[in-house]
């Protein structure tokens, strides 16, 4: 099976970072959703794309283990790829690295499900158009 994966370069705005210049926690989930955002325009599994197809794909698990920090002066790389499934939801593994350095900063996982756009009903069945996306990319 072909491993899909993307990576997005980050570059640390001061905003994003506390007092002592260290990244506030809760960005490193912009980050994977940057990757996650960069992943669905390469392979076509943007959220525009799943909602044109009749679903949304809200995220229901979501997880973030932190390494080291990233600070002021940092630029480092997200990282996405997408694990297999055989239920009906996309879920993704990420990392984040120093770019300079290659020191792994922090890791993660995230669960997405299938959603009916109009009638908000979870899909318990694969949708068609996402097992022809999987067929396309050699996964099932």
């Amino acid at each position: 099976m072909p491993i899909l994966s993307e990576k997005v370069a980050i570059n640390i705005r001061f905003s994003e970072v506390d007092s002592l210049l260290i990244v506030w926690h809760g960005h490193y989930l912009k980050y994977f959703e940057d990757a996650r955002e960069a992943f669905g325009r390469k392979y076509g599994l943007g959220y525009l794309e799943m909602y044109e197809h009749g679903y949304v794909t809200p995220i229901v698990n979501i997880h973030c283990n932190y390494k080291a920090p990233l600070t002021y002066s940092d630029s480092a790389i997200a990282e996405v790829t997408f694990l297999d499934s055989k239920a009906a939801k996309i879920e993704m593994e990420y990392k984040i690295t120093n770019a300079n350095t290659g020191l792994l900063l922090a890791t993660g996982y995230s669960t997405q499900v299938f959603l009916d756009r109009k009638k908000s009903e979870l899909q318990l069945i694969i949708p068609d158009f996402f097992a022809k996306w999987k067929e396309k990319w050699g996964i099932e």
